[in-house]
């Protein structure tokens, strides 16, 4: 039996991989903004769930939580980093507060949570850090430039964390979900105010192939995520979805061919040393 810490488990990938855990037996401490939202699961699973109201953004908070998460069950085997929102608009149209508040829910919250989980893990000398990304974590878009910034942070502080915590048997996964039929692009994003330049842009976003290519089932991640944190070697990246790997080779081969094409540059601002 492991016990989880999720963040974000009102609906989406985070209440689906605590009813995931829940029904196979587990323990899990489940937090939302709005706490009543877990009652269903507290009717279903009793004191297998600890549910926590939290926003991430509030490292106070946070570590309040995941202390009391470690005094009620014990231990801490898996913890889910999935609280976030996609924030759409150009670059141009975000406001400061928009800007600031996606970076401190996607990755702040990230790692005030990292930050709280950590001691509990190094002292049992094992653990399973799961940060929810997004295929917008290693590629970009028209239309998404302060979420990829936000998930292109977590990405690199989540590689360094691996490196640096391995060494205690704490394991660390990247999940770079593609499109999912979630609330993701729908009431949970937030949509900055459009600017008349932009719009031929906004149309060309919102009609792009992998915009409108069919989503995933958020259900048929759960015997995933269950194989991943159940592996004595997890990924550090691993993707959910059909669509991620094929644009991931894209993204790849265009770095490349790039990178190669300005080589003899690169080679000329080294200098003669």
């Amino acid at each position: 039996m492991k016990t989880w810490f999720i963040t974000g488990t009102s609906r989406g990938f985070g209440r689906e991989w605590a009813e995931a855990a829940l029904e196979r037996g587990d323990q899990v401490a489940a937090t939302a903004r709005d706490v009543r939202s877990l009652d269903p699961l507290v009717e279903q699973y009793g004191d297998a769930v600890l549910p926590l109201a939290l926003d991430v953004t509030d490292r106070e908070a946070v570590l309040v939580a995941v202390a009391e998460a470690h005094a009620r069950f014990g231990r801490l085997d898996v913890v889910v980093n999935n609280a976030g929102y996609g924030l759409f608009g150009m670059v141009e149209e975000i406001s400061e507060a928009e800007a600031r508040a996606q970076i401190e829910t996607n990755v702040f919250g990230v790692l005030w949570v990292t930050q709280a989980a950590l001691p509990y893990l190094r002292e049992q000398g094992s653990g399973h850090l799961v940060q929810v990304s997004s295929i917008g974590g290693i590629t970009a878009f028209v239309g998404l430039g302060l979420y990829h910034a936000s998930k292109w942070a977590l990405e690199a502080f989540s590689q360094s964390l691996a490196l640096e915590v391995a060494p205690l048997g704490i394991k660390v996964t990247l999940v770079e979900p593609g499109g999912f039929d979630t609330d993701w692009a729908g009431a949970s994003a937030v949509r900055a105010t459009e600017l008349a330049a932009y719009a031929e842009a906004h149309e060309a976003s919102r009609n792009r192939p992998t915009a409108r290519a069919p989503k995933g089932d958020p259900t048929a991640t759960r015997e995933a995520i269950l194989e991943i944190v159940d592996l004595d070697e997890p990924p550090l990246r691993v993707f959910f979805g059909k669509a991620p790997l094929g644009m991931a080779e894209a993204e790849y081969e265009r770095r490349l061919e790039n990178w190669r094409r300005w080589q003899p540059l690169s080679e000329r601002a080294h200098g003669d040393r």
